[in-house]
C-alpha cells in the first residue's frame, strides 16, 4: 500500500446486502486480504493446527464454536505477514461479545478497527434480490428472474438442466434470516457507529456505484490520515 495508512476494515450488512463482493473488491484494490471466519475454520482444520483441532470438537458435537476460540483463530490470522497492511473482515464480529473480544484482543495490539462499512439494503430490496435467484443443479450456473434470466424460463443457457430455487433463497428462509440478523447483528452498527469508525454506503445501487462510494470513503479519510502524519 505504500504511502496509505493502514486499513483493518470490517464490513457490516444484511445477508443478500452484496458486502462480500465489496469485500472482495477493496482487498483486490488495496492489496490486503480478504478473511472470512469460515476460511480459518477450514485452513485451520486442514492444517490440523492446535487452534483447528479445539474448532472441529465444536463443530463435530454440533455445537457453536465459542467467540473466544473464534477470535483467537482471527488474531492468529491476522498476526500473518500479509495482514501488514491491513484487513477486510467479512462475516465477523457478528454480535456485540464478538465486537468486544475483537476490540480487547486489538488494543492488546496497539491496534483498532479503522472503518466498519455498513452496506445498507432495506429488507425488501434484498427479499427480492434473493429469492429471485436461480441455480443450475448440474453445471453451477446462476440466474436471476429479473437481473439475469436465462435465455428460455426455467432452463439453463449452459447446459439445458431445469434450474432450481434454493432452499435458502426461499422468500420465507430469508425473510427469517434477516430477523435474526435485525436482532443478533444490526446492533454493530449503532456499536461501531459509537466507536466513531462507522460508514454507510447505499447497497441498492450498481456494484460498481457502491464500490466507488467505499473508494470514496477510504480515500478520503486516508488523504487525512497522511496529511495528519506528515504534520506530527
Amino acid at each position: 500500500m505504500g504511502e496509505f495508512a493502514q486499513m483493518k476494515i470490517i464490513m457490516l450488512g444484511a445477508p443478500g446486502a452484496g458486502k462480500g463482493t465489496q469485500a472482495k473488491q477493496i482487498a483486490s484494490a488495496y492489496g490486503i486480504p480478504h478473511i472470512s471466519t469460515g476460511d480459518i475454520f477450514r485452513a485451520n482444520i486442514k492444517n490440523q493446527t492446535p487452534l483447528g483441532k479445539k474448532a472441529k470438537e465444536y463443530m463435530d458435537a454440533g455445537n457453536l464454536v465459542p467467540d473466544e476460540l473464534t477470535c483467537d483463530l482471527l488474531m492468529d490470522r491476522i498476526g500473518q505477514d500479509d495482514c501488514e497492511d491491513g484487513f477486510v473482515l467479512d462475516g465477523f464480529p457478528r454480535t456485540i461479545p464478538q465486537a468486544r473480544a475483537l476490540g480487547k484482543a486489538l488494543t492488546a495490539r496497539g491496534e483498532s478497527i479503522d472503518f466498519a462499512i455498513n452496506v445498507e439494503v432495506p429488507d425488501e430490496n434484498i427479499i427480492r434480490r434473493m429469492s429471485g435467484r436461480r441455480v443450475c443443479p448440474s453445471c453451477g450456473a446462476t440466474y436471476h428472474l429479473v437481473a439475469l434470466p436465462p435465455e428460455k424460463e426455467g432452463v439453463c443457457d449452459a447446459c439445458g438442466s431445469e434450474l432450481i430455487q434454493r432452499a435458502d433463497d426461499s422468500e420465507a428462509t430469508v425473510a427469517n434470516r434477516l430477523q435474526v440478523y435485525h436482532e443478533q447483528t444490526q446492533p454493530l452498527i449503532d456499536y461501531y457507529e459509537r466507536e466513531g469508525v462507522l460508514k454507510t454506503v447505499d447497497g441498492t445501487q450498481p456494484m460498481d456505484v457502491v464500490f466507488a462510494q467505499i473508494k470514496a470513503i477510504l480515500g478520503n479519510e486516508l488523504e487525512v490520515s497522511n496529511v495528519e502524519s506528515r504534520c506530527d
